[in-house]
């Protein structure tokens, strides 16, 4: 089985770095970034990916993360894509959810348990455990 590939949407450097840290010793998974709502589908398009990660807020030009859920959920060549937002807040975690994306985990929430058994259901048994 070949490694998971996953898209990192809207994280400042830092948090890609953990995510992709995190994602790699885990899964072994390679992780690219993607900064903006035109990179992401443009990401999208050329390439498959096995889940995206949504930044709640995108730190390159602080737009909000839903909307290019909402975009994503409503292509019909994307729709099917799994994709989680990453909030520590339940109420934009809900919205998320209830625009068609996975339950997702906060910041806060990253390398936990929880956030690792959330990630399990999409990418499957982690290398590490």
């Amino acid at each position: 089985m070949s490694s998971p590939r996953v898209l990192s949407v809207g994280n400042c450097g830092a948090d890609h770095g953990a995510l992709q840290a995190l994602l790699q010793r885990h899964w072994g998974a390679e992780t690219q970034a993607a900064a903006d709502a035109a990179a992401t589908f443009s990401a999208l398009r050329d390439r498959r990916f096995d889940l995206v990660l949504v930044n709640r807020i995108m730190d390159a030009d602080g737009s909000e993360g839903i909307d290019i859920i909402r975009s994503m959920k409503n292509d019909p060549q994307l729709s099917a894509v799994p994709v989680m937002m990453i909030t520590n807040f339940p109420e934009h975690q809900q919205a998320a959810v209830a625009s068609g994306a996975l339950p997702g985990f906060g910041k806060r929430d990253l390398g936990s348990p929880e956030m690792l058994d959330t990630l399990r259901a999409i990418l499957g048994t982690s290398s590490t455990h």
